[in-house]
């Protein structure tokens, strides 16, 4: 009989099966893929020698989290390596839409000299003070993603913190900022782009758009996370960490069964007692689902409450999302050379264009002028190409996964996504990235394009291509997540939990529904916790 059973094996399942294997619990990892892992993968994608990190990249809420915090020491006995900056760790470039200029903005580790350049006066004060009043709440935002919102002792806990401060008005006019969007937020601040230009593409990645509410708080949150942590890569690529994981989990015992579907969560009088898999029943006392809410309510336990069940269906999710893979004969040369040092660029010019791009793929279009992410990771670990070449991995966050046209009018989409629409867009993306570093797309050796129906197909937890666990807005987030019948991660049977990217704290890669599940389960803490 197993302690615990984990079903999937994404950053949360290897949190919470590393945590509770380190308490002693008896453990059993259930994957249906032939590999660990989830969303974290590298490999030669293109052609021998190119690593390129196929999903997901960067780890800065990882290292900053309660996860690493845990497990941190002994991943790195393992073989995990980080490869960061003390330097430029991002940046936007953009045509000016009144000028036809190029404008390009720089953040550094150190914000005082990335506010320096900012060319109104004000806006470099203002900079420092937005960081400033995030981290005179730090204690309740960050309190926030690492605590049960339906808990009443958690959250008695944060509202003490929050009136600890003695600046209740501050904390009035926090809150009301917080719930901006990142268009108003910056709007409300800043006279110049910078910030805007510089932030605001980087709400996509925590599944937000730059017109949805809580941006006014990602968007600082993501600046005082590159300037406290940087954007850490795996040495060698992704895959390592999840071998490092790996040699954790088999050193302290736990059962991994790799090619076995979970079919039925199983119960008696209320209580779980194990999962129906492709390979047999695996008994257990406690079962962590890291599974999207459609298939928890409507599949694995299919005598699940109707309402439950009908709200499941209903669940939304987000944008679809692409990934394109480059192996490049030299490094990128951008028009602005201080880009060819920067770990990761955004080609947006911040709240406008990727606002439009956002409303055309809701509106079910291809964007006319997508806004694209730039990893540059050989930047930071020259091993993933050979000496003198380089490898891009390219994000595209505002893709349509059925897409009904091109806002462009220039690609056909009958047929969905289909090779010559790969393609296509390959193109599109290649030409936008021509004008801010001429004769990239001549050096392509090879490529890999991932489209949302290729996601889908990689991980039933990307629903219509969506890798962020559903859409990110107010109305399924924090208290809400992933809507209020199922909010909060012990379910209506007891010694089942929910974890995962459409739990709170929500999608990225800080393991951190994993290790908030795993902290409640542990003998230090297990105490009538089961429920």
């Amino acid at each position: 009989m197993n302690d615990v059973a984990i079903i999937g094996s994404g950053i949360n399942s290897l949190v919470a099966a590393a945590e509770l294997a380190l308490d002693g619990k008896k453990v059993c990892l259930i994957e249906q893929a032939d590999r660990l892992g989830g969303f974290i993968h590298s490999g030669e994608r293109t052609v021998p020698g190119f690593i390129h990190d196929s999903f997901s990249s960067w780890h800065p809420l990882f290292v900053s989290g309660g996860a690493y915090a845990a497990l941190g020491a002994e991943l790195h006995k393992r073989g995990l390596e980080y490869c960061n900056t003390d330097g430029a760790v991002t940046a936007s470039v953009a045509t000016d839409p009144a000028t036809g200029e190029h404008r390009v903005v720089v953040a550094h580790r150190d914000p005082a000299e990335t506010a320096k350049a900012f060319k109104e006066p004000q806006d470099q004060a203002a900079y420092l003070a937005m960081l400033d009043d995030l981290g005179l709440h730090a204690g309740t935002v960050f309190g926030a993603f690492g605590a049960e919102l339906r808990s009443l002792k958690d959250v008695v806990k944060l509202g003490f913190g929050a009136l600890r401060t003695g600046r209740l008005k501050a904390n009035e006019a926090f809150i009301r900022d917080s719930v901006m969007s990142g268009r108003n937020y910056v709007r409300s601040r800043f006279d110049g782009w910078e910030t805007d230009q510089l932030w605001s593409p980087w709400l996509l990645h925590a599944g937000l758009g730059p017109d949805q509410a809580t941006g006014g708080v990602m968007l600082p949150v993501m600046a005082m996370s590159m300037h406290g942590f940087g954007l850490p890569v795996v040495k060698g690529g992704a895959s390592r960490f999840v071998a490092a994981f790996e040699s954790l989990l088999r050193d302290y015992g736990v059962r991994i069964m790799l090619g076995a579907e979970a079919q039925e969560i199983l119960s008696a009088s209320g209580s779980v007692t194990g999962v129906r898999t492709s390979q047999g029943i695996v008994p257990a006392s406690t079962v962590l689902a890291n599974v999207s809410p459609q298939a928890l309510y409507t599949r694995l336990l299919p005598n699940a409450p109707e309402d439950l069940a009908a709200a499941a269906r209903k669940y939304q999710n987000g944008r679809g999302a692409m990934q394109i893979h480059l192996a490049l004969d030299k490094p990128v040369s951008w028009l602005d050379p201080r880009l060819n040092e920067v770990p990761l660029v955004h080609v947006s010019t911040g709240s406008d264009s990727t606002g439009i791009a956002c409303a055309q793929a809701e509106a079910g279009l291809l964007p006319s002028e997508p806004t694209i992410v730039v990893g540059q990771q050989y930047v930071l670990d020259p091993s993933r190409a050979p000496a003198g070449k380089a490898t891009l991995w390219l994000q595209l966050q505002e893709v349509p996964y059925s897409p009904i046209g091109d806002a462009a009018g220039e690609l056909s989409v009958a047929g969905g996504w289909t090779p010559e629409l790969k393609a296509g867009y390959l193109r599109r993306v290649l030409e936008r990235l021509d004008e801010f570093a001429p004769g990239l797309s001549a050096t392509v050796l090879a490529s890999d394009v991932i489209a949302p129906t290729d996601l889908a197909a990689a991980n039933p937890n990307a629903v219509n291509g969506d890798p962020y666990g559903g859409s990110a807005e107010l109305f399924q987030n924090l208290l809400w997540r992933p809507f209020p019948r199922a909010a909060g991660h012990h379910t209506h049977v007891k010694g089942l939990w929910h974890i995962g990217a459409s739990t709170h704290p929500g999608p990225g890669l800080s393991g951190g529904s994993g290790h908030l599940v795993a902290q409640r389960l542990t003998s230090k803490s297990s105490k009538n916790t089961t429920r």
